[in-house]
């Protein structure tokens, strides 16, 4: 028998290192308008090439074409561009902050955008997502209060986890909005498990599950996504593909299934590709994929095709694993730009509408920055009380607890 020879180990690597050029011709994008859209209770199995497609609306004129278009009015369009905006500056004021030492630690949403703003609109009151850390979208499309997000980045005396929390990671019931985990992967299953509960006390709400493409390689997406598949439960299944882990890069997780979408399809979910920097395919698509939920059609597995233009978080420096220039050039563009000249197009925007609207979003979040930090910040002003670490735990709290918080003096 011949020698086979010696095996060898396999590690993914990425197509090009920092200093390289940025080469993006792996990424495949249709034209705009070509996906079809299929009914709401189509056989999962009969779009099947849909796990790896990217459905557009957006093309390179700015215009909105083919058959998920046309679900948004002006007005509302027109909202969705300011809270994108709205978004952007909140992330570059806080940035700043945590560069000055007003906050430990935080996380951009850079390029990202139109995923949670676009998505928030797609949904209901009552529905609950289980986000990870970078869908504050979600709260502000919804109206969440900026100065009380930057109240629990802070970590001062108004902020409503009291402390408990690291910064970014908020909470909001009255806005859909369950804890964040650092956890990764964890909020995939509880979100399946929140949505088999809304069946089986026969509610009306739906949930969403998010996650990023390198925590798909955890054990709970896969878990999570057995139990959607075998009960049908009202969920949407999110994955945010922005391209980049912590600092390993997509393929470490994906590893040979070609598409994050196409991991669905093992388990009978339809899973579709999105473009995520389109604001118009996202929100269609979010929308479907609710339909089928509160018509009782089970999951749906969507995957947003995007890019993390920023650094993984205020701790990380990814120039140290990719190429400087490569932001630039991701051919799928800028969420705001290219809602923006969509805007244009129809008439309804201008250039100079645009930066009147960006300076009027500016002076409303240094307003509300300067009322945050009223009450304080990481290393001035007012703080959570030493009391509130014994309070919210227990309905009774135990005798231990309460002779530490004695001995505490609080």
């Amino acid at each position: 028998m011949a020698d086979a020879g010696m095996l060898r180990f396999h590690v993914p690597e990425p197509e090009v290192r920092p200093g390289g050029t940025p080469d993006f011709s792996n990424v495949t994008i249709p034209k705009a308008g070509s996906v079809p859209r299929p009914e709401i209770d189509v056989d999962p199995r009969t779009i099947r090439d849909m796990a790896f497609s990217i459905i557009r609306v957006l093309n390179r004129a700015g215009e909105a074409v083919g058959p998920w278009s046309g679900l948004l009015t002006e007005e509302e369009l027109l909202e969705g561009l300011r809270n994108m905006m709205r978004l952007r500056t909140f992330d570059a004021r806080m940035q700043m902050a945590q560069r000055q030492g007003k906050t430990s630690f935080y996380m951009q949403h850079l390029g990202e955008e139109a995923v949670s703003c676009a998505f928030r609109k797609a949904l209901k009151p009552g529905d609950m997502n289980f986000p990870t850390y970078r869908q504050a979208g979600l709260l502000i499309a919804d109206g969440y209060p900026m100065v009380t997000m930057m109240n629990q980045i802070y970590s001062n005396e108004a902020d409503p986890l009291k402390g408990r929390q690291l910064p970014i990671m908020y909470s909001s019931k009255e806005h859909g909005f369950f804890s964040i985990s650092g956890n990764l992967a964890t909020q995939y299953i509880q979100a399946v498990g929140w949505a088999m509960a809304s069946a089986i006390s026969n509610d009306s709400r739906i949930a969403a599950a998010w996650i990023g493409d390198g925590s798909t390689a955890e054990s709970d997406f896969h878990a999570a996504l057995v139990f959607a598949s075998t009960y049908k439960a009202p969920v949407i299944l999110n994955v945010v593909n922005n391209q980049w882990a912590i600092s390993t890069f997509q393929g470490i997780a994906r590893g040979g299934s070609g598409t994050f979408a196409a991991r669905g399809l093992g388990f009978g979910i339809p899973a579709l590709r999105v473009d995520g920097n389109d604001y118009l395919a996202v929100h269609a698509v979010a929308k479907w994929a609710a339909e089928r939920a509160r018509k009782n059609l089970g999951p749906t597995l969507v995957e947003y095709v995007t890019y993390r233009v920023g650094a993984h978080s205020s701790s990380d420096d990814p120039s140290a694993y990719r190429p400087k220039a490569e932001s630039d050039a991701w051919p799928l563009g800028d969420p705001i730009i290219r809602l923006k000249n969509h805007l244009i197009h129809r008439g309804v925007w201008s250039e100079d509408r645009h930066i009147q609207a960006e300076a009027e979003i500016l002076e409303t979040v240094i307003a509300a920055q300067k009322e945050a930090e009223s009450h304080g910040t990481l290393h001035a002003g007012g703080k959570p009380s030493t009391r509130d670490m014994f309070e919210g735990v227990y309905a009774e709290m135990p005798p231990h607890l309460r002779r530490q918080r004695q001995q505490a003096g609080v």
